[in-house]
């Protein structure tokens, strides 16, 4: 699979920091945006173009760099059916003492990543989906198809002033779960052609088998629709929340589906438990950050594509492995009912300057990132067995380097690069998007 990504932002910054010089950096006030083009190219989903931008109101400035109220928008498609849709929302100023977190999204995924689950439990063969190789079978052996609606609105207030704050909220999840489409991924594709996909009646994918085996039952092949009830408490002494010299940021949080509130028969709960710390090397200059997460389940029954939502107070997070967590690992791979996952991160500001009265820097950061299912998924069938590779799940490990284009500190241009430690969870990856990690 080819895959290329281009983002015209970071060009454009890295020539505005090559032609000013350093310079001492400036209150902003008012209103303040950043946004980038999104272009990329992938074999499965298309070419994809869109525009992400965030915007920010910092009011008369005696608050900067902390904003009043932050917008992000986001829109992208690819010529084959996949896209994002996001609007999202965060303000301590809309009720007074209240902080709130709301978005608004829509994202269609022709070929989600699906490898089974409990981690190296599962085998990843990558000459299955491999182009031309003697054994290849079907590109998307290791895709499924999902639509997903995500509707939330998080809360927190203050108990002892902002240090430590309750927080609670819901979020509702619409999952349409199908096979692969591959009348669309065809399209344009002559027949003869090497990426031409044979039917799935002939080449499954592992998705098809699973739920031919009854692993995945039926009543989840499809999906389902559930609404989240998230309550805990926050712990927060960050100086600066885009990228703290210093601090302390830890949740503990209990996140619960009833099936009353779903069009499903599951009712479940996940504990999640996430430390970050944050240390000055050198002032203003070099930092160093990790986070330790832990997601549990509590009770219940999770059906398989809620295994890799992973929770915490600002978002939804993806599953175990990709751009949020395991950089380098390959994207839902470490996936279970329980999993723990840890970051450890160097941060340096390279160059600070000041162009057309806005604010800017440069950063790198070199990283390492492990984690691993600590509560295995077993089929909800007793009957059904869950086949397995023989090997026990141990750390998943990476390690890798990225830069940071900022513009007044809050708008967060991230590019990194990760490996994998271990083939049979990929190679590397590539990952272009917004913000420090963490």
């Amino acid at each position: 699979m080819k895959k290329s990504t281009t983002v015209l932002g970071l060009v454009l910054l890295f020539a505005a920091f090559s032609a000013f010089g350093q310079k001492e950096e400036k209150t902003k006030k008012g209103f303040s945006m950043g946004g980038v083009p999104v272009i990329a190219y992938d074999s499965d989903t298309g070419f994809k173009y869109g525009a992400l931008a965030e915007f920010y109101d910092y009011g008369d400035g005696t608050i900067y760099p902390k904003y009043k109220h932050k917008w992000y928008v986001e829109w992208s498609q690819t010529t084959k059916g996949s896209g994002i849709m996001m609007l999202t929302y965060d303000s301590e100023y809309l009720i007074p003492k209240i902080r709130v977190i709301a978005e608004a999204a829509y994202f269609t995924e022709q070929t989600l990543d699906f490898y089974g689950f409990n981690g190296f439990e599962s085998a990843f063969k990558p000459e299955l989906a491999l182009v031309g190789d003697p054994a290849y079978f079907t590109r998307v052996f290791y895709k499924h198809d999902r639509r997903q609606l995500r509707l939330k609105a998080d809360f927190q207030g203050d108990i002892l002033g902002r240090k430590l704050r309750w927080l609670g909220g819901v979020t509702y999840l619409t999952n349409n779960i199908g096979s692969v489409d591959i009348d669309k991924l065809n399209k344009g594709v002559d027949a003869g052609d090497e990426n031409f996909l044979p039917s799935l009646t002939t080449n499954p994918t592992l998705f098809d088998n699973y739920v031919a085996a009854g692993i995945i039952p039926a009543d989840q092949a499809d999906g389902g629709n559930h609404t989240l009830l998230k309550a805990g408490l926050v712990f927060d002494t960050r100086d600066n929340e885009p990228n703290p010299q210093t601090g302390i940021w830890t949740e503990a949080m209990l996140v619960a589906a009833p099936s009353f509130m779903s069009n499903t028969p599951y009712s479940f709960g996940r504990a999640a438990l996430i430390h970050r710390q944050y240390f000055t090397i050198f002032k203003e200059k070099l930092s160093f950050a990790y986070r330790l997460d832990l997601q549990a389940k509590v009770f219940g029954d999770i059906p398989f594509y809620m295994l890799p939502v992973l929770y915490n107070s600002k978002e939804v997070g993806t599953g175990l492995g990709g751009s949020k967590n395991l950089r380098g690992v390959l994207r839902n791979r470490v996936v279970g009912d329980g999993m723990f996952y840890s970051n450890w991160e160097l941060r340096w500001k390279v160059f600070k300057t000041v162009i057309f009265n806005q604010n800017f820097y440069l950063g790198a950061n070199a990283f390492a990132d492990a984690g691993m299912v600590i509560d295995k998924y077993e089929p909800f069938n007793s009957a059904v067995t869950l086949p397995t590779t023989g090997t026990k799940e141990s750390l998943h490990g990476t390690y890798g380097a990225g830069i940071r284009l900022v513009l007044n500190q809050n708008f967060i241009i991230a590019l990194d690069y990760g490996f994998a430690l271990n083939k049979a969870d990929g190679t590397s990856g590539m990952y272009i998007g917004l913000n420090y990690l963490f």
